[in-house]
C-alpha cells in the first residue's frame, strides 16, 4: 500500500465542536480509526482523513455540514467502505462522514410494497428483513453482505439481478438528504407517477456523495419469486460464450441473472475458495438464472436456453434446482471478485456495451492487453453488456506496468466507445476514473454537470477531487 499524504490536522476547537454535535465517542481520530476510513475496496488507495465523524440523526449531518461549509473543510461521506473506484476516500483529508450509525429499517409498508430505510443499513440485511414479509428488494451488488444502501444510491449500484429487475434508481420513490450548507431537503414521493417538477431524486442517485448527503430512502418493493433454478452452461470459447447471450434474449427469454465468467476466474475463486466449481477448466461459461412461481415454465425457458446455447458449440449444461446447489453457485460467483483481486496488484474496468457486442468487447480487450504485455480476467454481468476486466500486473515490474497501464485502458475504452458503451456501469468514476471521463462525455455534458456541482455546493467542500478531471473540483 503506497503512504498516504498526511491530512492537515483539524483544529482543538473544531474537533470540540464536532463532539458537542454527536458526542465525543463518535469523533475518532485514532490512527486506526483513520486507516479504516481512508481506504475502500479500490486498488490499494490510502488517503486519510483528518477525523471519522459518526452522526445518527438528520439534524446531527445538518450541524457537521453547516459547520464544515464555514470552517471550508472537506467531507466526505461513507458507507460500508466497498467501493471500487474510490468515490468514498477522503483524498483531501478533512471529516469523514460515515452513515454506519444510520441503520434502522423505519417501515416495511406491505400494503403498497413500499419500504423506508436509512442509508447505513446492510442491502443483504433489508433484503432479508423484506423477505420475511414475502416481499423483495431486488438490486444485489456482489458486495451485498456488507454494502450500505446509501453507497448503492450513491454510486448507482446494479448486481447480477439487474438484467431482469433493474439497478438501484428503479426502486427509489424518494430521499431525504442534506445540502452541504446544512438545509435538508425531501424529493420524491409515496407514489409510482411521479412528474412534479425536476426528478431530484435521480440526480442525487448516483452523485457520489459530491452533492448531498442522503439520510433516509424511500424505496419499492416487489413481490417475493418462489422458484429459481440456475443453469451453467460450458464453452471452448471466450466468444461462443458472449455470441450467446443476446441470442438468448433475441429468443424471448429474460434471465433473473446472466453472468458471463472466463476460466481464470473460476480458477481464482476455485483456489481462494477451496472449492470445485462444475467444468472449471472450461474456456468459459455462462452463469443462466431463470425464476418464477410456476414450474412448468421455468422448465420450458430452461430447455429453449439449452437449445440456443446448443446453437453456440456449448460443451456442456448443467442445472442447480434446489436451494443449497443455487446457493454454492452463487457464493462462488461472488466470490469471483475478491479472489482476482488477490492474485496481483490491478486495475478493474467497469466496461459495458449493447450486449449483442459482447463478442467484441470480449476479443478486443484480450487483443489489447496481449499487446502491452498484461494479463486480463473479464467476469461479469453478461446479460446487461457490463463486464468487468480485471487488469492484472502479475509478473511485469513496476517501470513497465507504470508505463502501459494507461494507455492499455484508454484503448480499451476506445473500443467500449467505439461499440457504443461506456467508461462506468455501475461502479462510478469516483477517484479513479476521473481522467477518462472526457473520453465518455462531451464539453457541454461536463460544464452542465460542473454548473449543477457548483449550484449544489459552492464552497466545494463536499466530497471533492471525485468525478471531474480537475482535481479540486
Amino acid at each position: 500500500m503506497p503512504p498516504s499524504t498526511t491530512p492537515a490536522p483539524l483544529s482543538g476547537e473544531l474537533l470540540d465542536a464536532l463532539r458537542s454535535i454527536v458526542g465525543a465517542e463518535y469523533v475518532r481520530t485514532d490512527q486506526e480509526s483513520l486507516t479504516l476510513h481512508g481506504q475502500d475496496e479500490t486498488e490499494d488507495l490510502l488517503f486519510l482523513p483528518a477525523a471519522v465523524v459518526e452522526p445518527d440523526t438528520t439534524a446531527q449531518v445538518s450541524a457537521i455540514l453547516t459547520l464544515a461549509t464555514r470552517q471550508g473543510i472537506p467531507v466526505t461521506p461513507r458507507g460500508g467502505g466497498t467501493g471500487l473506484s474510490g468515490g468514498a476516500l477522503p483524498v483531501f483529508g478533512g471529516i469523514c462522514l460515515s452513515t454506519r450509525r444510520f441503520n434502522r429499517i423505519l417501515e416495511i409498508d406491505t400494503q403498497n410494497l413500499q419500504a423506508v430505510v436509512e442509508p447505513g443499513v446492510i442491502t443483504q440485511k433489508f433484503q432479508e428483513e423484506v423477505e420475511k414479509a414475502g416481499l423483495s428488494y431486488p438490486p444485489d451488488p456482489s458486495s451485498r453482505g456488507s454494502c450500505f444502501i446509501g453507497g448503492n444510491l450513491a454510486e448507482g449500484a446494479g448486481g447480477p439481478h439487474a438484467v431482469k429487475y433493474g439497478v438501484t434508481k428503479d426502486y427509489v420513490l424518494g430521499i431525504e438528504a442534506v445540502l452541504p450548507n446544512g438545509e435538508v431537503f425531501t424529493t420524491g414521493a409515496r407514489v409510482l407517477k411521479n412528474v412534479t417538477g425536476y426528478n431530484l431524486t435521480q440526480l442525487i442517485i448516483g452523485s457520489e456523495g459530491t452533492l448531498a448527503v442522503i439520510t433516509k430512502v424511500i424505496v419499492r418493493l416487489v413481490p417475493v419469486t418462489r422458484l429459481k433454478k440456475v443453469v451453467l452452461v460450458a464453452f471452448e470459447t471466450l466468444e461462443d460464450a458472449a455470441r450467446a447471450v443476446a441470442s438468448i434474449f433475441q429468443r424471448g427469454i429474460t434471465p433473473s441473472a446472466l453472468e458471463f465468467l472466463e476460466r481464470a476466474a473460476v480458477q481464482a475463486a476455485e483456489e481462494r475458495q477451496g472449492k470445485h466449481f462444475p467444468n472449471g477448466s472450461a474456456a468459459a461459461q455462462l452463469l443462466i438464472e431463470v425464476d418464477g412461481n410456476h414450474e412448468e415454465a421455468l422448465t420450458e425457458e430452461i430447455a429453449a436456453i439449452a437449445e440456443v446455447v446448443e446453437q453456440h458449440h456449448a460443451t456442456d449444461i448443467l442445472l442447480a434446482e434446489d436451494r443449497q446447489k443455487v446457493e454454492e453457485v452463487w457464493a462462488l460467483r461472488r466470490g469471483i471478485g475478491e479472489a482476482v483481486k488477490s492474485i496481483s496488484a490491478y486495475k478493474e474496468e467497469d466496461t459495458v456495451v449493447p450486449r449483442a457486442h459482447l463478442p467484441q468487447l470480449v476479443r478486443g480487450v484480450k487483443e489489447i492487453c496481449a499487446r502491452y504485455g498484461l494479463t486480463s480476467i473479464c467476469y461479469g454481468h453478461a446479460g446487461d453488456g457490463n463486464v468487468h476486466v480485471n487488469i492484472l500486473k502479475h509478473t511485469l515490474d513496476e517501470e513497465t506496468w507504470e508505463r502501459v497501464i494507461d494507455p492499455a485502458i484508454r484503448e480499451i475504452f476506445a473500443l467500449v466507445l467505439s461499440l457504443g458503451g461506456t467508461i462506468t456501469a455501475e461502479h462510478g468514476v469516483g477517484y479513479t476514473q476521473r481522467p477518462y471521463l472526457p473520453l465518455a462525455l462531451s464539453p457541454v455534458e461536463l460544464r452542465l454537470m460542473r454548473e449543477i456541482k457548483q449550484v449544489f455546493d459552492p464552497a466545494g467542500i463536499l466530497n471533492p477531487g471525485k468525478i471531474f478531471p480537475e482535481a479540486g473540483v
